[in-house]
């Protein structure tokens, strides 16, 4: 009987988070040329993937934080709700500010200092309450394109985990019910956007909000929680089938804006029924990369742990290290062959993010890591001091 209830390791996702961070700064980087008027290859799919990106790391969170969540209660019979909002503030909370911070206070300041000629689409006053109580996305709703455009999905994340850990407490013998129940609540919201409502912040705040890509990520991790048997004896998960979804899988992200057929149309380009197939595509790659034994696609190198365990930071520093290549290179740049000139900017931009990244890491944010692990030790401890003094009684 394989034990899917003390899993203490998902392995494989580490390189999954970097190669999703990773398709985000290529959208942003093709994006942000363009408008340069550098070449650039945003017509091609491959560089469009930032929204397929976030909906994974949706996916994802839904999916590893319902896990925690039924491992918790399935362990100590309940949940602490306040242990889950310091270890998630502990997280997020420090490079989240620290970016806030840098966009609306330090950037401005550079900018006027240095003379670089960038005008900002807003100012600390009209847009602080936006970032201190988790909207970031209306600030790009309201202002239009800025440098903290990516802490929208942190600000997604940070609501889902505000609502979750209550509800899974209150409600936890229900929760599959509940899942399901979301997101159908999402499709019928999302045919409304499409059909009926005509009201531009409503329709925003509907398709930011992707609570259907955690509710899917959330069923992954009760499917897996109570398994009994072996992933790799499922259907779905024979090789067979591994190398048909993969390969179709594969297409998409290489090129799902450039394909217009009978056959892909149906599939991916349908309002509302396509976006919930690309998440349980993502739910289907997290499950196989880091539990199926036989999956086709695995992996455990170091490097792409490593860059897993910065693509946080790379996500958040990606938008500036663009800014500050394009700044130092577009002379250079608009001079040199497309091959060349496509080379020289992800080489910096490559290296730039990494180093940031892991500076960040390493000097700033394993700071407060350190003090989640601490908290972790703690709770153990007591714990265990509880359960001796029962004994001893």
């Amino acid at each position: 009987m394989n034990n899917y209830k003390n899993i203490s390791l998902f392995e494989g996702l580490s390189a999954l988070r970097f190669f999703a961070a990773f398709l985000v700064v290529m959208h942003h980087s093709e994006t942000i040329r363009s408008k340069n008027g550098l070449y650039n290859l945003e017509w091609l799919g491959l560089f469009r993937n930032g929204g397929n990106a976030v909906t994974f790391f949706f996916v994802l969170s839904g999916f590893l934080i319902t896990y925690l969540l039924l491992k918790e209660s399935y362990k100590t019979g309940t949940v602490s709700i306040k242990k889950f909002y310091i270890k998630r503030t502990l997280r997020i909370w420090p490079l989240y500010f620290l970016l806030v911070i840098i966009g609306t206070l330090i950037l401005p300041k550079a900018f006027s200092l240095l003379k670089i000629n960038y005008a900002m689409p807003y100012s600390l006053g009209q847009v602080w309450y936006y970032f201190v109580f988790f909207l970031p996305g209306l600030v790009a709703f309201f202002f239009g394109n800025h440098f903290l455009m990516p802490l929208w999905s942190i600000g997604v994340e940070e609501v889902f985990y505000l609502m979750w850990a209550p509800i899974f407490k209150i409600f936890k013998s229900k929760i599959l019910v509940i899942l399901f129940s979301i997101i159908l609540v999402k499709i019928f919201l999302l045919t409304g956007c499409y059909f009926w409502i005509e009201n531009a912040l409503f329709n925003y705040l509907v398709n930011t909000f992707s609570i259907e890509s955690m509710a899917i990520g959330g069923l992954g991790a009760y499917f897996i929680f109570n398994r009994k048997s072996s992933l790799s004896d499922l259907f779905i998960y024979k090789k067979p089938v591994q190398i048909v979804i993969y390969l179709v899988f594969i297409v998409y992200l290489l090129f799902h804006v450039n394909i217009n057929n009978v056959i892909w149309n149906p599939l991916f380009n349908t309002p509302i029924i396509s976006g919930i197939l690309v998440n349980f595509l993502f739910l289907y790659l997290i499950i196989g990369v880091s539990l199926v034994d036989n999956n086709i696609i695995k992996f455990r190198s170091k490097i792409f742990s490593y860059l897993g365990d910065i693509s946080y930071g790379i996500y958040m520093y990606q938008m500036l290290i663009i800014f500050m290549v394009i700044q130092l290179l577009k002379k250079y740049l608009i001079g040199l062959s497309p091959v060349l000139s496509t080379t020289l900017f992800y080489l910096m931009v490559t290296v730039g993010i990494i180093l940031i990244s892991s500076i960040s890491k390493f000097v700033y944010e394993d700071y407060f890591l350190s003090l989640k692990s601490k908290l972790d030790k703690n709770v153990n401890t007591g714990k265990y001091f509880q359960r001796e003094v029962e004994r001893i009684k």
